[in-house]
C-alpha cells in the first residue's frame, strides 16, 4: 500500500475538500484524485461519496482512517529511530505553544536553540492547550508547550517546567478592592473575564465556585491572558491572572484559603519516538529554568 496514497487520503479526509488536499500536499487536484481513485482500486472499494460539492467518507472510509494514520505513523516513527542513530541534530521541528508561553517563556529557548542548532527549521503553531493536546496524540506535533491538564491523558507524556501561581485581580478602583474581607461570595456578585469555559484555566477557577455553590458570572471570555489583562485594567470585571502578570495596573484580591495555581510545561506522544531535535529542544527548556521563567 503506497504511503502516498495514504496521506492524500487523510488529507483529503481531514479537509473534505479534494482542492484544500491538493494545496496543502502542494499537488495538482487531478493528481489528488488519481491517488485516492488508486487507492480505491487497490482496496475494491469507495472510499468518499461525492455528493454536488460536499465530500464524505464511505463506510469503508471511515474504517480505513484509524488504520491509515498507524500505518503512517508507524513508518515516520520507523524513519525517526534509523536517523536518530546518526545523533546529528537537523531537520523540521513542529512545535506548538500557547500564546502566554510563547510570549512570556520561551523566546530565550527559542534564541537558544536555533543559535545552537541552526540545522533545525523551527515550525511553531499557537494553539489553545487543549487543541495542542489533540495536535500532539494525533501526530502532527512532536512538541507543545501549553497549560499541563490537571488529568492524566491518553498517550501523552507532560513535564512541568514552569509552576504558573494564579492570583484573583480587579482594577485598583474596583468595589471588590474595597472589600475589607473578601470571599468567593463578593467575586460571584460580579462579573469575571476569564478564558473560554472549556479552558484548564476557568475550569480550575469554576471547581472552587461549584465547591462552595456559589454562581460564576463570566460576560466576556477570550484565550489572550494579555486582554483580559487590558479589559480587567479599565474595570469591566474581575479575573485569575498569572502573577507574573501583576502590575500597577491590577490589585490583587486577597481570599482566604483560595490559592490558585495551574502548570505550565510539555507534552509529547509517549508511544512515539522523538527526533533529535525534539529531544535537544526538550533539554534546552529543563537546562535553563532561571533563563525561561520570566
Amino acid at each position: 500500500m503506497d504511503t502516498q496514497h495514504l496521506k492524500a487520503f487523510l488529507t483529503v479526509a481531514q479537509l473534505s475538500s479534494f482542492t484544500l488536499a491538493a494545496e496543502q500536499l502542494h499537488l495538482t487536484q487531478p493528481a489528488i484524485s488519481k491517488r485516492i481513485a488508486s487507492l480505491e482500486q487497490q482496496l475494491n472499494c469507495k472510499l468518499f461519496d461525492r455528493i454536488g460539492r460536499d465530500i464524505h467518507l464511505t463506510e469503508a472510509g471511515r474504517a480505513l482512517l484509524p488504520r491509515a494514520r498507524t500505518i503512517l505513523q508507524t513508518v515516520k516513527d520507523t524513519e525517526q529511530a534509523l536517523s536518530n542513530l546518526s545523533g546529528h541534530i537537523s531537520g523540521t521541528l513542529k512545535l506548538a505553544t500557547s500564546h502566554h508561553i510563547g510570549l512570556h517563556h520561551l523566546p530565550q529557548v527559542l534564541k537558544y536553540f536555533t543559535r545552537e542548532h541552526p540545522e533545525v527549521v523551527l515550525e511553531l503553531e499557537f494553539l489553545d492547550s487543549e487543541k495542542a493536546y489533540s495536535a500532539v496524540q494525533r501526530g502532527e506535533v512532536e512538541l507543545a508547550m501549553i497549560t499541563l491538564s490537571p488529568e492524566d491523558t491518553d498517550n501523552t507524556t507532560a513535564t512541568v517546567l514552569w509552576p504558573d501561581p494564579l492570583a484573583f485581580v480587579a482594577a485598583p478602583d474596583h468595589p471588590l478592592t474595597n472589600e475589607p474581607n473578601c470571599e468567593l461570595k463578593n467575586l460571584s456578585q460580579y462579573p469575571a473575564i476569564l478564558p473560554d469555559p472549556l479552558t484548564y484555566t476557568t475550569q480550575l477557577i469554576r471547581k472552587r465556585f461549584d465547591a462552595k455553590r456559589l454562581p460564576l458570572q463570566t460576560t466576556m471570555a477570550t484565550n489572550y491572558l494579555e486582554t483580559i489583562k487590558m479589559l480587567v485594567s479599565i474595570g469591566l470585571g474581575w479575573s485569575a491572572l498569572p502573577r507574573t502578570m501583576l502590575d500597577e495596573q491590577l490589585r490583587e484580591l486577597k481570599i482566604p484559603g483560595q490559592s490558585l495555581q495551574r502548570n505550565l510545561g510539555s507534552i509529547h506522544h509517549s508511544a512515539r519516538t522523538l527526533s533529535n531535535a525534539a529531544e535537544a529542544f526538550l533539554g534546552a527548556l529543563k537546562q535553563q529554568p532561571a533563563t525561561l521563567a520570566g
